[in-house]
């Protein structure tokens, strides 16, 4: 298993819509998105802003927490972004049982 940074993000699209994604470097990802060679979804709702981002050091960790997030209603994202992160101390309890 490699080990470093592994981020999680929440996007905010123009259209209001939210995109969750993993990356190791953030500054990468998101000019890829700017230059519609990110991920399909993202293509043509630009501009984007990150509402949400959360750091891991294992690669497996922050995929989980990307398949959490994306599993989440828009009200259950939205709680996660204005509590910036309260969710996560209920997912971190879920990962270690």
């Amino acid at each position: 298993m490699s080990s470093g940074n592994h981020y999680v993000y929440v996007l905010q699209c123009q259209d209001t819509t939210y995109y969750t994604g993993y990356t190791t470097d953030i500054e990468k990802r998101m000019k890829a998105h700017k230059e519609g060679k990110g991920a399909k979804y993202t293509r043509g709702r630009g501009p984007f802003s990150i509402v949400h981002e959360e750091t891991y050091s294992t690669k497996r960790e922050a995929l989980q927490r990307e398949y959490f997030i994306k599993q989440l209603s828009r009200k259950e994202k939205e709680k996660l972004i204005h509590n910036k992160g309260g969710a996560k101390d209920e997912y971190s309890k879920k990962l270690s049982k």
